[in-house]
């Protein structure tokens, strides 16, 4: 439990060392996206959950009987296909303008590192972390656990909903279409691993499809792209 609450404020720490520094370079930058104390403050709100996580019948956020292996490396793994796919379908098959300026999906290097890893934080606290263990302790309790299979592929599909819907995209059918279904798959994969193993498992393969599309594909776009 320690350490997983531990693990937990590093990633804090991380998201602060982030707000910091995107201060600091904030004026070479236009677009900069930058953190403020209230989105520090909302990571907060995830501390009781990992109080929870045994009476959801989940792991702690670092599972010590699981292999870094099924935790870290194989879900990043997943998450970088995931990352190349879209990178493959936005920058080399849909039509788009050259690109003058870093997009929205991107930003500077190596400041990226740190606003990605805090938005992917964010993400899995709120789509994983606060609504899977919520639920789950509740039907845990309720009937002595008999629903509670049947609980966890509702809520299942209903966070890995979320985030397609939220940003529901436009353009041509094929690509709505993909759009919607790799980003359901991607969260319920997500889903499918904080269960299986722990809420880093989930975070992992988020972060490796972060890795592709937001960072490496934003460096590329930084130092070749814009500087030829």
């Amino acid at each position: 439990m320690k350490k997983s609450l531990y693990l937990y404020i590093v990633f804090i720490l991380i998201a602060c060392l982030g707000l910091v520094y995107g201060n600091s370079i904030a004026s070479s930058y236009t677009n900069l996206r930058i953190w403020n104390i209230e989105n520090i403050l909302l990571l907060l709100i995830g501390i009781p959950f990992i109080y929870l996580l045994p009476k959801a019948k989940l792991n702690y956020i670092y599972a010590d009987h699981e292999s870094s292996k099924k935790q870290i490396w194989f879900p990043a793994l997943i998450g970088i296909i995931f990352g190349i796919l879209d990178l493959i379908v936005i920058e080399f098959i849909l039509p788009h303008p050259q690109h003058t300026s870093l997009p929205p999906y991107t930003q500077p290097f190596p400041y990226s590192l740190f606003l990605f890893f805090s938005g992917a934080l964010e993400i899995e606290v709120f789509y994983r972390l606060i609504p899977v263990t919520l639920v789950l302790v509740l039907f845990a309790k309720i009937k002595e656990g008999k629903n509670y299979e049947t609980a966890f592929w509702i809520i299942a599909v209903i966070t890995s909903l979320r985030e397609p819907l939220e940003q529901f995209p436009s353009g041509a059918v094929w690509y709505v279409s993909y759009a919607l279904l790799t980003g359901f798959a991607m969260n319920f994969i997500q889903v499918f691993y904080f269960r299986k193993y722990s809420f880093i498992a989930s975070l992992s393969l988020r972060l490796g499809h972060y890795m592709v599309w937001h960072i490496l594909n934003g460096m590329y776009i930084q130092y070749v792209i814009l500087s030829s």
